[in-house]
């Protein structure tokens, strides 16, 4: 079990550094984002810019991928996004659905690519 998770040591640090900061940030905005209205012009803003880097990040993945997604041909990358978006917009807007089902062409793909 001890060799799973490493030392309890790194444990602890990941923790502390990675865990509790994002929490008190995600407490935070539930506490100060209760009365809000979710029209409101600050909120429609904060999920402007929340998509927009959502998408920059998605672009960068698919044009610089890391790791192992590098080894995957660039066609069958862009083709599996595009089919998650039509399955997410034929699905009427599902993430989920978008999701899953670029993933499973993906895998699908690069499966029969060996």
């Amino acid at each position: 079990m001890n060799e799973f998770f490493g030392s309890p040591h790194a444990l602890l640090v990941l923790v502390l550094a990675g865990f509790v900061p994002n929490e008190i940030w995600r407490m935070a905005g539930l506490w100060f984002g209760a009365g809000v209205d979710e029209g409101s012009e600050v909120l429609v803003w904060v999920r402007a810019v929340a998509t927009a880097i959502l998408a920059g990040v998605i672009a960068q993945i698919l044009m610089q991928p890391p790791g192992a997604l590098a080894g995957v041909p660039d066609w069958l990358r862009y083709g599996a996004v595009a089919a998650g978006f039509a399955v997410f917009m034929l699905t009427r807007r599902s993430i989920f659905a978008g999701v899953v089902s670029g993933e499973i062409i993906l895998l699908a793909g690069k499966w029969w690519l060996g």
